[in-house]
């Protein structure tokens, strides 16, 4: 009976996220879902890209918490689209849903949207399992997180359509091997492309903004 339960979750989360994609397309929209562990830099990360792309690209944001607002205030300053979604009410949940997110849909102007950046919560193993409805999944992990998560988190690494690997400004400070980090991911998903980057510095946020705006180059065209 409990694994028929989740069955049926996963089933109803499937469906909604299908409707989600349908709306994505007939807005337009090139939706990339953020997921990564706490800490990774996944806001930071957002607030150099949206500051890269604003001027180029009609831009929204959906924040993910459980508690407050803070990562989305950090973004009111580039005065864009910004629908935050905390799971407290729902049980405090770990990671996003379909139906959470169809509901922010509903606070944006979809029409005013090209690119929508969804920043999931911070976790390795939630976020992969369920579908939102988005074009594509990026995986962030930071280098101060070692070597050895691609190993142990698998499945994350499996489902992204993107690895960024952040913070690696600190890698000359730090006893981690970054290439060993590629090779790990590679162990698990060898057809994973990655991108070293650096949200603090800057390095490698060209060949991620190269990577966005073809996405919704790929979608509108």
């Amino acid at each position: 009976m409990e694994v028929k339960v989740v069955k049926n979750i996963l089933a109803q989360n499937e469906s909604i996220a299908e409707e989600n994609q349908r709306i994505f397309k007939e807005n337009g929209i090139f939706a990339v879902n953020l997921m990564s562990s706490p800490g990774s830099g996944k806001t930071s990360i957002l607030e150099r890209t949206v500051g890269l792309i604003k001027d180029e690209l009609k831009v929204g944001v959906v924040e993910g918490d459980i508690c407050t607002t803070a990562d989305a205030d950090r973004l009111k300053k580039f005065e864009i689209q910004i629908v935050q979604i905390n799971t407290e009410p729902f049980g405090g949940d770990c990671h996003l849903e379909a139906h959470m997110l169809q509901k922010a849909l509903d606070c944006l102007d979809l029409s005013s949207i090209e690119l929508l950046l969804i920043e999931n919560l911070g976790n390795l193993v939630c976020p992969a399992e369920f579908k939102l409805g988005e074009d594509q999944r990026v995986a962030i992990l930071s280098i101060t997180e070692g070597e050895d998560k691609p190993l142990k988190y698998p499945l994350i690494f499996r489902v992204a359509d993107l690895l960024l690997i952040n913070k690696i400004d600190l890698e000359k400070h730090l006893e981690v091997d970054v290439q060993q980090i590629v090779e790990n991911v590679a162990k698990i998903n060898p057809e994973l492309p990655v991108i070293k980057l650096s949200a603090k510095s800057g390095e490698g946020f060209d060949q991620w903004k190269e990577w966005l705006v073809r996405g919704v180059k790929e979608r509108t065209s």
